[in-house]
């Protein structure tokens, strides 16, 4: 299933193109301009914790680093608890690994090997959703820890790269607003 909302005018106007960035060709949408106005940040976050709401997660996991922005402030509104999913290198104890592929390489993600237990679900928050290769990993991840994702969510996804076909067909999606 794909969730989205339809009132995302306002939302859209405050998210800044950056034309050839990170290489030429590309249009970056840069979310900074959307988290630095305050009535933008507070009604992306609200929406997407009133949309991952009635699914009742247990926790929810933010992938570094702007995942965590919106995945934290989800937690917080719907008082659960909230999971980071690190690059390589960046969590003190004991952790599982998952590889994935980037347009330019290969990255790792990491996360605690006692941050989920089998009775958890979860909603994996991100800001945007290109690729999927990002978001894969992260549902590997989960996988890995015998827990349940019963949602991916994102601030934004860029429909054109086709991100959701490299996620399972049958992984519910959030995605609050649309390219």
């Amino acid at each position: 299933m794909n969730i989205s909302i339809q009132n995302d005018t306002f939302l859209k106007s405050t998210i800044r193109d950056v034309p050839d960035f990170p290489k030429p060709g590309i249009i970056f949408k840069d979310i900074t301009t959307l988290t630095g106005n305050d009535k933008a940040f507070t009604i992306a976050c609200s929406q997407m914790a009133q949309l991952c709401k009635p699914l009742n997660p247990s926790k929810i996991l933010g992938i570094e680093s702007r995942g965590f922005i919106f995945a934290s402030t989800i937690a917080y509104i719907l008082n659960i608890g909230f999971v980071p999913i690190r690059k390589k290198g960046k969590l003190p104890a004991s952790v599982i690994q998952e590889e994935y592929q980037l347009e330019y390489g290969t990255d790792i993600l990491e996360i605690h090997k006692d941050a989920l237990s089998v009775s958890d679900k979860v909603i994996i928050v991100d800001d945007v959703l290109a690729t999927g290769g990002t978001m894969l990993a992260s549902l590997n991840l989960v996988k890995k820890l015998n827990a349940t994702t019963i949602a991916a969510c994102f601030l934004v996804e860029l429909t054109f790269l086709n991100g959701k076909d490299k996620l399972p067909a049958s992984q519910q999606l959030i995605s609050l607003l649309k390219y």
